[in-house]
């Protein structure tokens, strides 16, 4: 089961086992944990489950969210991943990826065959059939179809890109109805072993070849992706 090691400089302060789908972080005594501290806010982020990846979302809180000393809105958390809360922080220990590691005598040296497990064979299997990028694969990218605001293309070369309308995202979009709002963030595009997954950060703002998405879906290519009064295409590259 997964876990938080809440630290303080270099203490440990508490151990908290995630066992449910949501936990939130924050100042205010309703919280799962609670961080009594001025420059934390009352509810300052939450660590969720969205299919079998934990990520960390940030409640518009007023000092901002961290992982690995990068300020995020929301992104994927792996194992050893450090939150940054205030002058606290929240070490995200999965015991799942030791689980699922191989044994070290199976490592193999960089030049030596490489037999996959039957696992590893289906899920590759798995993510090439969805048009996703395997492991070796190719730079996914997005093309602007309708309501451009920047580019016209954009790479995704980081392991995480966001979409919205707040001049911190890498890909902005016009917002769409009679008033053209649109969320800040709407949905953020994370680069996985796998392939690229797409996260909606407001459930059911993006859509997905016409499917409202909530929670995250595997992105193929050709995929169409409407965010907002911004149409845009994911594909491969090369």
């Amino acid at each position: 089961m997964p876990k938080l090691l809440l630290k303080f400089n270099a203490a440990v302060i508490k151990e908290i086992a995630v066992d449910k789908t949501t936990i939130t972080v924050g100042r205010k005594a309703d919280n799962d944990v609670v961080i009594d501290n001025p420059a934390v806010s009352g509810h300052h982020c939450r660590i969720l489950l969205v299919g079998d990846t934990f990520y960390v979302d940030d409640l518009d809180s007023t000092n901002g969210t961290f992982v690995n000393e990068k300020r995020v809105m929301k992104a994927g958390l792996h194992d050893k991943d450090v939150v940054g809360v205030a002058k606290h922080a929240l070490v995200f220990v999965d015991e799942r990826a030791a689980a699922d590691a191989p044994p070290a005598a199976e490592a193999a040296a960089p030049d030596s065959t490489v037999v996959l497990s039957p696992k590893a064979q289906e899920d590759m299997a798995k993510a090439t059939a969805e048009g996703g990028a395997v492991p070796s694969g190719r730079l996914g990218a997005l093309r602007v179809l309708k309501g451009a605001v920047g580019e016209a293309e954009y790479e995704l070369k980081g392991m995480s890109t966001y979409i919205g309308k707040s001049d911190r995202v890498q890909i902005p979009i016009k917002g769409g109805g009679l008033f053209g709002s649109a969320p800040e963030v709407a949905a953020s595009i994370h680069r996985k072993p796998e392939g690229y997954v797409l996260v909606a950060v407001k459930d059911g703002y993006p859509s997905v070849n016409g499917q409202s998405v909530s929670g995250q879906v595997p992105l193929k290519d050709g995929d169409i992706i409407e965010v907002g009064g911004t149409t845009l295409q994911f594909y491969l590259k090369g």
